[in-house]
């Protein structure tokens, strides 16, 4: 079954495309699929390497500023670029544009963690040469990018020169016409530090504001003998190898990135530090490391589609990306485009808990955790944030963030989606269900919990003997600044009852610990009372004519928008149409009480469920990339198998297809997680909640069988379903009950549950 992921297009728009798909990372370090030579003048590319978290802080400019507007925001930057290698063969500069391809191909190595391109050139001198250019972003040592290039030719023989340049003169790509894009500040890394060290070629930058830096520190390796001359510019240094090619040759190049969060001021010396412990590794030596990094994710994270190869390679493809781009230290996230392009600026939103998170709670939890660490790490920045918001007590996440501070300049969709808050807890909540980490709750998580439902009290307000919060915005981004929106209630409803609970577990089995961080934070008896009350007391609106969830208090009085008579030239509808205009409307970009209903499915009876899925199944443009997953699963769970595929469909491949015209500027990462929900929570119909797991398994018709597994309380347990049998192994940790199509089970190492 194939574990790579190929494409042998050299037509211009495909290759944009192309720099995105064949991206490579570590979730410290990312460098996008750009050709080593370059492209010709004129020819459009995006050309990145990204450090996760690594920012600048620019300005927010408003016609008309208001109180608590956000003065400035964060900005991922483009980093030294250290791919550039141009090659000469006498005269002949190698380049797609000049002389002559016979074939090209690039793969990207899921098993092995590598991309490459195999081309087969004729130089404009006759010549013919093959070229195999390959690049790792090691997993094990997260500084280190490096390339080989091997040379091959039966017909040519004369001097080969090649020139690699470390370049620190770079600068952000803008796109004034789309909001989903920056469209300024994209020169704001100052070049402070070039120079060569015996063998060592340094570029060191520094941001414009943040005054942070990062560096790059080159060193070299040729097959053949050579000589060498360096050229130290004032922003970049390049370095040339001339040597008579006799037939084979090899080339690599290993550069290591470090940045001052992570390695202290002193840049040069880290550098140069590492490049002496990895001075003797080369490229074969990084290769192996990528293999058994990868056998040891794959074993937990693999899913195994038969009969439908092209959703496999979706799947696999996804999963991979998401390692690629997921942060691990308490600096950084995952970005809505990872570390694959410069889309949505490299902000942290909501994707993160809703739709990544879950990901790796079931397979890799250690990376969750991390992810929950960064969250913790910014609650002071939420406390800031509450107050600026103009409530007394609290912590409200920002919408989208880097650092810690909030980042959203349009605050009806932006700082004005409260739930992010509870989104945050009930993936505190998840991982407490799934690990058992009373530990991480105690030290981390219950004061999130605790500081997220002060939050709610603070937002909402008591009427008519129910608990009502006006004024926010829910997931769906075509309906902002209402009241009640059913998601955030359903959501700060968990959150409330959950914060209330671990108050209580805390009082019962580390009455010391709950004590430190009552003084920590000044909580009394008092509020754990109050979140009790809310949350028994929260108005979730209802329809009692078409006993659906209504979205908001106002939702059902609006016009029906005319999805079917709206010309396809006119989607997405933000691209086309005044924020107000759409506001006017019944229409959503994405799942937002679908969503509800899958989070929260306990909160009303399959009946309401059923009718409020196909009430905004007719009105909901899928705008965004975070819904079809979510009706898919949905679909699943109403028994609806054909709808479920297909909305999943549209979800597996979006970026390999390039679906929403927008994957140059970065992979869809949320969407990516959605691929995994939709098979995992959908077509499986996992749940996980205080009562254990359940599961209740089905199949698209196109497909022979499935298999996954998951990880829960220490245990490793498979879910294999075929055509006609659902089989459940537990291949690590204890036996444990669960439910399997409403029936209890007790699985344990000896046997297996088949149905």
């Amino acid at each position: 079954m194939s574990w790579k992921i190929s494409s042998f297009s050299t037509e211009e728009s495909q290759i944009l495309v192309d720099e995105s798909l064949f991206f490579i990372g570590n979730g410290y370090l990312g460098v996008r699929g750009n050709f080593e030579e370059g492209l010709l003048p004129g020819q459009k590319t995006i050309r990145g390497s990204y450090i996760n978290a690594f920012h600048d802080s620019v300005p927010i400019s408003y016609g008309e500023k208001l109180y608590a507007f956000p003065e400035s925001q964060q900005k991922l930057l483009n980093i030294i670029d250290a791919q550039t290698i141009a090659i000469y063969f006498g005269e002949d500069r190698f380049s797609l544009n000049e002389g002559e391809v016979h074939s090209f191909e690039r793969h990207l190595h899921l098993d092995q963690g590598f991309s490459e391109r195999i081309i087969e050139w004729c130089s404009p001198s006759g010549k013919r040469i093959n070229l195999i250019f390959k690049r790792i972003v090691s997993f094990c040592e997260k500084e280190v990018f490096i390339q080989r290039i091997e040379i091959e030719s039966a017909d040519y023989r004369g001097q080969v020169r090649v020139v690699s340049t470390i370049n620190g003169d770079v600068q952000n790509y803008v796109d004034k016409s789309d909001p989903r894009v920056a469209s300024g500040h994209a020169k704001l890394l100052n070049v402070t530090r070039v120079e060569q060290s015996d063998s060592i070629s340094f570029v060191e930058c520094e941001t414009t504001n943040t005054h942070l830096k990062t560096a790059c520190a080159a060193v070299y390796s040729v097959t053949s003998p050579y000589l060498r001359k360096d050229f130290a510019k004032a922003s970049s240094i390049e370095t040339e190898f001339i040597f008579e090619f006799t037939g084979k040759a090899e080339f690599e190049k290993k550069a290591i990135f470090t940045d001052t969060l992570r390695h202290g001021e002193d840049l040069r010396a880290a550098s140069f530090a590492l490049q002496t412990k990895l001075h003797e590794k080369s490229f074969d030596h990084f290769l192996q490391g990528q293999t058994v990094y990868l056998e040891e994710f794959w074993n937990y994270a693999d899913i195994v589609i038969t009969g439908d190869s092209t959703i496999q390679e979706g799947i696999r493809f996804n999963l991979f990306h998401l390692l690629q781009s997921i942060g691990r230290d308490r600096f950084s996230n995952i970005a809505a485009k990872g570390l694959s392009g410069e889309g949505y600026e490299g902000h942290y939103f909501w994707d993160t808990e809703i739709y990544i998170f879950p990901v790796f709670l079931m397979t890799h939890p250690e990376m969750a955790k991390s992810l929950l660490l960064y969250r913790y790490s910014i609650l002071d920045q939420a406390r800031d944030h509450a107050k600026e918001m103009g409530h007394r007590k609290g912590a409200l996440y920002p919408w989208r963030t880097i650092s810690g501070t909030e980042c959203s300049s349009y605050f009806p969709s932006g700082s004005a989606q409260y739930h992010i808050s509870a989104d945050i807890a009930y993936s505190f909540i998840q991982y407490y269900l799934v690990t058992n980490d009373l530990a991480f709750m105690r030290d981390f998580g219950a004061e999130v919990l605790f500081e997220t439902a002060r939050l709610w009290l603070e937002t909402g307000h008591f009427s008519e003997g129910s608990f009502k919060i006006d004024a926010i915005t829910g997931p769906d981004e075509y309906t902002c600044i209402v009241n009640n929106n059913y998601y955030t209630n359903a959501m700060a409803k968990h959150n409330l009852l959950w914060a209330a609970k671990f108050f209580r577990l805390l009082e019962t089995q580390v009455q010391e610990a709950l004590s430190a961080l009552s003084r920590k934070i000044g909580l009394k008896t008092e509020e754990m009372d109050a979140w009790q009350k809310a949350a028994d007391s929260m108005y979730l609106p209802y329809d009692e004519t078409l006993m659906i969830n209504p979205q908001d208090d106002t939702f059902l009085q609006k016009a029906v928008w005319d999805l079917a008579g709206t010309p396809k030239e006119d989607f997405p509808l933000l691209l086309h149409y005044h924020p107000l205009t759409i506001y006017r409307y019944q229409v959503c970009k994405q799942a937002d009480t679908v969503l509800a209903h899958f989070l929260l499915e306990d909160e009303q009876s399959v009946e309401t469920i059923r009718n409020s899925f196909h009430y905004y199944e007719n009105i909901t443009t899928h705008d965004s990339s975070l819904s079809t997953c979510i009706f898919s699963i949905m679909a699943s769970k109403l028994g609806n198998g054909e709808k479920a595929y297909q909305y999943f469909n549209e979800t597996a491949r979006l970026d390999l297809e390039d679906t929403h015209g927008n994957t140059k500027d970065g992979l869809h990462m949320a969407n990516m997680g959605g691929t995994w929900l939709a098979i995992v929570f959908g077509f499986a119909g996992l749940r996980i909640n205080e009562r254990g797991l359940s599961l209740s398994p089905i199949i698209p018709d196109k497909w022979s069988g499935y298999r996954f597994s998951i990880r829960y309380q220490g245990r490793k347990i498979q879910i294999e379903r075929l055509a006609e049998q659902t089989i459940i192994h537990l291949l690590e940790g204890d036996g444990l009950s669960l439910t399997v199509y409403n029936q209890p089970y007790l699985l344990e190492k000896e046997t297996s549950i088949i149905i």
